[in-house]
């Protein structure tokens, strides 16, 4: 399987709360939802057709607690997001989750980068990312990155946690498919191509 990491992001980066305003995961956090309102009838098409073709999905602890107590309470054929995560195989990496209540849900703890690569020598074609900041820095980090997919939307949040940090390993990025959607996001997807090349004059 492919590793395929997911990200709503602002044009200056931010990630964190793009679907509504948590002030239990996002304390202090006051421009939560900045994503929600610029997806379309076309953007979402996209997003639900991505789900559908995940074979499993990776998450961080907080993204994970978050999706299981919203799409993980949704009944069968409610939505087509919520049919692909309660249908596939779901593994969360945390050190700290004893009791996994989501169902078809794995806990990876400790050292869990041979268990990510065991999981990507199995058959199949996507294992995603979706979220989980923290997570996606720690796989591009150890290159178990397969593709970067970037849904980039029209807006300056201007607080929050950024997607890639101030300081951190450089790569340099392929661009392998780009599509602009009819509120202004556009999708880019990248496969790491090693490290960049730097000018020396």
């Amino acid at each position: 399987m492919r590793l395929v990491t997911n990200t709503q992001v602002s044009v200056d980066g931010v990630m964190q709360a793009n679907g509504g305003p948590n002030p239990v995961l996002d304390p202090g956090m006051e421009r939560g939802g900045w994503a929600r309102p610029l997806f379309d009838d076309e953007s979402l098409a996209y997003v639900n057709e991505a789900y559908q073709r995940a074979d499993a999905f990776l998450f961080g602890r907080r993204t994970y607690d978050l999706f299981a107590g919203y799409w993980g309470a949704m009944g069968p054929e409610s939505n087509p997001i919520a049919d692909a995560l309660n249908a596939r195989p779901k593994y969360v990496a945390s050190n700290t989750l004893t009791d996994a209540g989501w169902a078809d849900t794995t806990v990876l703890a400790g050292d869990i980068a041979p268990a990510i690569r065991e999981l990507k020598d199995k058959p199949g074609g996507e294992l995603q990312v979706h979220g989980s900041g923290q997570l996606v820095r720690w796989l591009i980090e150890h290159q178990l990155v397969d593709e970067i997919t970037l849904l980039v939307c029209p807006v300056v949040v201007g607080q929050g946690t950024r997607l890639f940090p101030e300081t951190g390993p450089d790569a340099a990025l392929d661009l392998v498919a780009s599509r602009a959607f009819p509120k202004g996001i556009t999708l880019q997807v990248y496969r790491p191509a090693g490290r960049p090349q730097y000018a020396t004059d």
